[in-house]
């Protein structure tokens, strides 16, 4: 899942050119300096601090900033070529773009997308780049340099004038102003084959090979790896070259295709029966054994030639191991891997916390930028602002829970990426719990395939407490007052345990319209317990317009104070609080000056 770029700006006469470049970066956001620029997705405080996390964590950088700031900053942080994300420099009145670093990994085409959305030429500085027109060490989509490790002194002579020889064909070479010669001291070999290389000879292999693959089922990763590897070896393929790992979708959801698919860092994608048994013609083993199986004469040598296309020729047909079976297809092109079959579906449950971006973790910014579809109440799909910009949006309203997590499982199991949205964490009181007890009541095949996960968020109980101070500092619980699925017989026990125990308790959908008393009846629980002075935390609309929080006692607690917007946080016997000046705030101390003794 790639991750989208952060645009960073220090001062409000940048943001217009900030909002430029957003609009034409799917997956951009913009960071805003806390205090000084308004407008952005994130805030932050410190610059450098901020650029420096941003780095280490992989983000594409661009600072609509002077190029000497970024450096400066990123100076400490500096250290593999290899594996440092772009950076680019933007001038904040949008007269000049500068890639900084990773040219070569992204930044040079980040800075050139940026340069048209401005009208303005890139400030270019790779050698090869300006002028052969190509970049070596980074070919384009369908080729894998073998050797990168050569890419430099084969560029340095190639820079100092040598001709070059090429073996094979490529487009893309062809069109470069590299200087070819028959007779030349370089050699660039373009092959799917294995071919040793150097610092005179770059091998460059493109995806024309498609990898067939079954196994049954919960197949060992490691077999399917050495089969596939021994094959690959036997034949003389090289592993650059092959552009995906295909095989029946009812095999999705294997461990074992997926981990071969990780390390040879291609895609994993899957066809029906009906389309792998077109293949059966061409198939060098069509088996009645597999057709009975699964509805088609073969899988490997169906998914490879599926994959490779109708002028694609079985080059290595059906190996086995004691559970696998693998096959090759080789085709006159570079094939587009992700864009053969269809994907294993996932959904992630995302947590976007009170709602405010500065208040979403980058995992859920990730997952939302990584997904096909967005499912959620409209509300919170609003919330997300330009992060959902390019999406397929299906908004449902309150009370449509069930039908919003069926349809987002059923849009997973069409191979979709897929983000039910939740506000504060999706698996307090929110739409984790439904996904699984979906899946659990629906038990479907399609369903059980595709890829769950949770991507946690900021939870209203946190939101809250952090507003207030630290009430939440010593044992806790949260309990939910809607009676809607829960009795109010287990409701009220829980209550009265809670306050027996004396723990700080964060009470969860404490008013509706049509539920009003059961707020008054938990204070009246808590009260037999409590004293009437007692803290309690009222927060409504955390990290919303209209965010307001307020101190009152457990004994001035009533509905009338409280909506469903608004998290309560009553303290424990423990809980205090403290005013400073105009400052209050209400915490819960662990009892470290008891252990500290006398000052």
């Amino acid at each position: 899942m790639s991750i989208g770029p952060a645009i960073l700006v220090l001062g409000p006469s940048g943001l217009a050119t900030a909002r430029r470049i957003r609009h034409e970066l799917e997956g951009a956001l913009i960071h805003g300096r806390a205090g000084r620029v308004g407008g952005g997705e994130v805030t932050f405080a410190t610059f450098a601090a901020h650029a420096r996390g941003l780095f280490a964590g992989g983000t594409p950088i661009i600072g609509v900033c002077a190029a000497g700031a970024l450096i400066r900053v990123l100076a400490p942080v500096l250290g593999d070529k290899g594996a440092e994300p772009p950076v680019v420099a933007v001038a904040e009145d949008a007269s000049a773009v500068v890639p900084l670093l990773g040219g070569h990994r992204g930044g040079n085409d980040l800075a050139s997308a940026i340069g048209a959305a401005l009208g303005v030429a890139p400030a270019l500085t790779t050698a090869g780049d300006l002028r052969f027109g190509v970049a070596l060490d980074a070919p384009p989509a369908g080729w894998r340099l073998a050797n990168p490790q050569d890419a430099r002194p084969f560029m340095a002579e190639l820079l100092a004038g040598a001709g070059v020889r090429i073996e094979g064909n490529a487009a893309w070479l062809d069109e470069s102003g590299i200087p070819f010669a028959e007779a030349g001291d370089l050699t660039i070999a373009v092959t799917d084959r294995v071919r040793d290389g150097g610092p005179t000879c770059l091998v460059y292999h493109p995806a024309t090979l498609a990898l067939g693959v079954g196994c049954e089922r919960d197949a060992e990763p490691g077999e399917v790896r050495e089969l596939v590897g021994q094959t690959l070896t036997d034949a003389g393929l090289a592993a650059g070259a092959v552009s995906g790992v295909f095989s029946l979708d009812l095999k999705s959801d294997e461990a074992a295709i997926h981990a071969l698919a990780g390390e040879l860092d291609v895609p994993a994608r899957f066809f029906n029966a009906p389309r792998l048994e077109a293949e059966t013609p061409r198939l060098a083993n069509p088996s009645e054994t597999v057709f009975r199986a699964v509805g088609a004469h073969g899988v490997a040598e169906a998914a490879a030639l599926a994959a490779a296309g109708p002028e694609a020729e079985l080059i290595v047909a059906k190996r086995k191991s004691r559970r696998a079976t693998c096959a090759v297809a080789r085709a006159a092109a570079p094939i587009d891997g992700a864009a053969a079959g269809r994907p294993r579906g996932t959904l992630t449950v995302v947590g976007i916390g009170p709602g405010a971006a500065q208040w979403r973790t980058p995992e859920a910014d990730a997952a939302i930028a990584g997904a096909d579809d967005l499912v959620g109440y409209r509300l919170y799909l609003d919330l997300l602002g330009p992060l959902s910009q390019g999406k397929t949006r299906h908004d449902f309203g309150l009370g449509e829970e069930q039908e919003r997590v069926r349809h987002a499982i059923e849009c997973a199991a069409q191979g979709r990426r897929v983000a039910v949205v939740s506000s504060g964490d999706a698996g307090i009181y929110a739409m984790a719990t439904l996904v699984f007890e979906e899946l659990e009541r629906g038990d479907h095949a399609q369903w059980n395939r595709v890829a769950v996960s949770v991507a946690p968020g900021v939870s209203a109980m946190q939101a809250a407490a952090a507003r207030a101070g630290a009430p939440l500092g010593h044992d806790f619980c949260a309990i939910s007052l809607s009676d809607l699925l829960t009795p109010w017989k287990v409701i009220d026990g829980r209550i009265r345990a809670a306050a027996e125990a004396d723990f700080v308790i964060a009470l969860y959908n404490p008013v509706s319209g049509r539920r009003q008393s059961q707020l008054a009846r938990a204070r009246d629980i808590i009260l037999a317990h409590r004293r009437s002075e007692t803290p309690v935390v009222l927060a409504r609309n955390l990290g919303r317009d209209g965010e307001h929080l307020d101190f009152v006692t457990l004994g001035e607690l009533s509905p009338e104070r409280v909506d469903m917007l608004t998290m309560v946080i009553v303290g424990s016997s423990a809980t205090r609080r403290l005013d400073r000046g105009a400052a209050a705030w209400v915490y819960t101390p662990r009892g470290y000056a008891g252990k500290a003794g006398p000052a």
